[in-house]
């Protein structure tokens, strides 16, 4: 093959490389406005949306959702963080060219909610001591933090103490994550996928791996007792101990919910 071929080999990789980025991105706009039209209701207080002038944390941004909310509910300030948002390609230009549609300040930083210290500094320098509303979405499941149980899953699972150790999930520890996000944030509001089918893509070490029904529905007999858990998505309704036997069931129809827990 010529060197003029090879060029020409080259270029069409590269093209194809950067049209599957596109795709990407376009998938990333697309999907945020479908999960916010099912997230909204959570931040309803009293049936009306009261976000104006509010302050927003977005975990896990994706960039995106930041600025759907700033358009439609015009909060003071959205401070999305996530760990690596060298994924977005458009996140520089939509951090500066916001400015020219908003008058929501939007704040982008690569920051893991599990690194106190950069998200210490980002807080002060913001001027925020606690945010209105926390937003997790479809990320909760990248917050474990326990010991590995993917042998739970899987009987011939073999854990391998190494750097990665993508093979692994981690166990998920609510009271320290609830904890934590509430002392964030006034109101959370969760927004989470599960199916232990499905493979996650995106996972770190042992972070990540989708909750089985299992997990959710011990999770949300911790928050039931503990905080106020209103249910948005599937259906409305306060979680309490006359209303959990309505979980299980729920769980096993849908692979997608919203809830927003309060103190």
């Amino acid at each position: 093959m010529t060197c003029e071929n090879n060029g020409l080999v080259e270029r069409l990789l590269e093209c194809e490389n950067d049209l599957e980025n596109r795709k990407d991105d376009l998938k990333t706009w697309t999907d945020s406005l479908e999960e916010l039209s099912e997230i909204q209701d959570a931040f309803k207080t009293d049936g009306k949306f009261r976000i104006r002038g509010k302050k927003v944390l977005d975990i896990g941004t994706d960039c995106v959702k930041p600025l759907y909310i700033a358009l439609k509910f015009k909060p003071n300030k959205i401070i999305g963080i996530s760990e690596d948002l060298s994924i977005y390609s458009f996140e520089p230009d939509l951090k500066q060219k916001s400015k020219l549609f908003t008058e929501t300040k939007i704040g982008l930083h690569n920051c893991s909610l599990f690194d106190n210290k950069t998200l210490n500094r980002i807080l002060r320098k913001e001027k925020i001591k606690k945010f209105d509303f926390v937003l997790v979405s479809k990320t909760l499941h990248h917050l474990r933090t326990g010991e590995c149980i993917a042998k739970e899953r899987d009987e011939n699972h073999k854990h391998q103490k190494d750097e990665t150790e993508k093979c692994c999930i981690y166990g998920f520890n609510e009271r320290e994550i609830f904890d934590k996000l509430l002392k964030l944030g006034k109101r959370v509001i969760v927004y989470e996928a599960f199916s232990a089918q499905h493979k996650d893509n995106d996972k770190v070490r042992g972070r990540g791996g989708y909750f089985t029904p299992t997990e959710l529905g011990r999770m949300l007999t911790y928050l039931s007792a503990k905080y106020k858990v209103e249910f948005i998505q599937p259906e409305r309704f306060h979680l309490d101990k006359e209303t959990l036997d309505r979980v299980e069931p729920m769980l096993r129809q849908v692979d997608c919910i919203c809830f927003y827990i309060e103190d």
